[in-house]
Formats: structure tokens, sequence, C-alpha cells
């Protein structure tokens, strides 16, 4: 396991590493998507939904660095900007998702 994400009180997904430490934060954005910030709080890129339903990963200074789709078993794919498979989250039980190192 590589750690998993948690939905905050205002929509937020809020990132732990394995050993349950803070280590980011995806918050709504008003344009779609989602603005993410490292565990300091500094944003540090931003997510917007594709035309195909993958969400396309941003750096902050714009370039994609990656995309991640739903899979046929409800969980969801992690890519590089390459398009080479990263990782995968399944949901949990506790509405969680467990994110798992490819």
């Amino acid at each position: 396991m590589a750690g998993h994400s948690r939905r905050g009180f205002f929509g937020e997904i809020i990132h732990y590493d394995e050993n349950g430490n803070k280590i980011g934060e995806s918050r709504p954005s008003v344009w779609g998507g989602f603005d993410e910030y490292d565990a300091n709080g500094n944003k540090t890129g931003k997510s917007r939904p594709g035309f195909f339903g993958q969400m396309n990963h941003f750096d902050e200074s714009g370039e994609k660095t990656g995309e991640s789709r739903r899979n046929f078993w409800g969980g969801i794919d992690h890519f590089d900007e390459t398009g080479e498979k990263t990782g995968e989250s399944r949901p949990g039980f506790f509405g969680e998702w467990k994110d798992i190192d490819k």
C-alpha cells in the first residue's frame, strides 16, 4: 500500500501516506476538477476533467504530468505523461480510497 485518500468536510480530498501522515490535498476548483496542494498548503498543480471522462493532471506551470481513468473494477488507474501506468486507487469499505503503487 502506498497510502490512502479521504473526503474532507468541504469537498476536498485529503491524501495520506502509508503511515497516516498528510501529504497533500485536492480542493474543488471553480473551473471544474481540483487544485492540488502539498502538505504545507503550497499549490503544486491542478486536475481538470478531460473530453473522454479522464482527469488530466498538470503541474503549476501548466505542463501535463499524467491522467487518471476509471477502470472496469470501479477503481481508478493512474498514468504518467507518457501513458505508462503508475498505480491505482481502489475504493475502501469506509469511503476512503486505497492507493496502490504499480
